[in-house]
């Protein structure tokens, strides 16, 4: 078992930040006109993939020490300067003061997650629930149906735009990164990928069709993403998931415990307000 401590939050979280910005490099490729760019800033990593992206954010802050207002000064000045929010993942691991320097700054939170952890071992076995599901890793020729498929399952409520479109194909050329697709009567119905850096397996960007919900893909993607990365020598892997969501249930059922709950505060940035609010040094 691995207990929790600084250096393992580091790790878990540096890797999703690396993941972040490998994806914003490949997504600049596909649109050179965006400007996605990431930096080193308070310790961790901000990276801008267009204003409306869930990929631009800041993570891993505040876990290399304190954090200077010049520092926070510098990370929003990041996002703002190209029309963004500042918005930050924080792992509670940082500290309280830094909490509080952000309260100061008038941050709000937005959201609350499970970083859901489980120690891996090569010779870990982890077996499909689902015996009509067929899971595969996407080869480089499989890229529009994994893209498309994602966004998809992601986009329920609404048409699935270019952008989104650009993200998944962001993430599948990502280097350090191999996406899966699950099958059922020889149809994809799901896909999802895993990043592995650091010796650290992060699952993410799973999606299942809405039609083919609830048949054991998501469970099906996890087991084979998580077989993959203990053949190849991953210590640990982590997950990111709503509070007590399905989610999170199909993890914990792999023996994933949850290591801590981070927030995403945000920063308004001046475009962006619905009305002033009082210059803070």
């Amino acid at each position: 078992m691995k207990f929790m401590d600084l250096e393992l939050a580091r790790r878990l979280e540096m890797a999703s930040a690396t993941s972040g910005k490998l994806c914003a490099e490949c997504t600049q490729e596909l649109q050179p006109q965006l400007g996605a760019v990431a930096e080193d800033i308070a310790g961790g990593i901000a990276v801008y993939a267009g204003v409306d992206s869930p990929v631009t954010q800041a993570l891993g802050v505040g876990l290399r020490g304190e954090v200077s207002v010049s520092e926070l000064q510098r990370l929003e000045e990041f996002f703002f300067s190209r029309g963004a929010d500042c918005a930050i993942e924080l792992c509670p691991l940082a500290g309280i003061p830094l909490y509080q320097a952000l309260a100061n700054r008038e941050y709000r939170l937005l959201e609350v997650s499970s970083v859901l952890a489980l120690p891996l071992a090569h010779a870990d076995e982890f077996a499909s629930p689902s015996t009509g599901v067929t899971v595969n890793n996407a080869a480089a020729a499989d890229e529009n149906l994994f893209t498309h498929t994602v966004a998809q399952g992601f986009a329920e409520h609404q048409p699935v735009t270019q952008a989104i479109l650009d993200l998944m194909r962001g993430f599948f050329r990502a280097p350090n990164t191999i996406s899966f697709l699950a099958f059922e009567n020889g149809f994809a119905v799901g896909g999802a990928s895993l990043f592995m850096i650091d010796g650290v397996a992060g699952m993410f960007g799973a999606s299942t069709l809405p039609a083919c919900r609830g048949r054991g893909v998501q469970q099906s993607l996890l087991a084979a993403r998580l077989a993959w990365a203990a053949r190849r020598g991953c210590d640990v892997a982590k997950g990111i998931t709503l509070p007590g969501s399905s989610s999170q249930r199909n993890h914990e059922r792999f023996g994933f415990r949850v290591a801590y709950t981070r927030t995403k505060l945000v920063r308004k940035c001046a475009a962006n307000r619905c009305g002033p609010l009082a210059p803070i040094s």
